[in-house]
């Protein structure tokens, strides 16, 4: 199960700071995550998804070992 780590408004909308999921590939875990957080879903199109510390395709597999990171955009100077 790929570990999951949420940051800033993606932690709020998921109501958690990680978590283990199951989906086999990148964009089976987005949908899911879209369908289980809505708020999170909201957002999620415009977050960096990393995987393993880089952006990758949607057809990634997943692994037990992955994790992924999901920073919503961030304002500041």
């Amino acid at each position: 199960m790929a570990h999951i780590r949420y940051f800033a408004a993606a932690e709020e909308f998921a109501g958690r700071a990680a978590e283990h999921r199951g989906e086999p590939t990148l964009g089976a875990l987005l949908e899911a995550l879209t369908a289980a957080y809505p708020a999170l879903g909201a957002i999620l199109p415009r977050c960096a998804v990393l995987v393993d510390g880089r952006r990758n395709a949607d057809d990634t597999a997943l692994t037990a070992d992955t994790v992924i990171d999901v920073l919503p955009p961030f304002a500041g100077g």
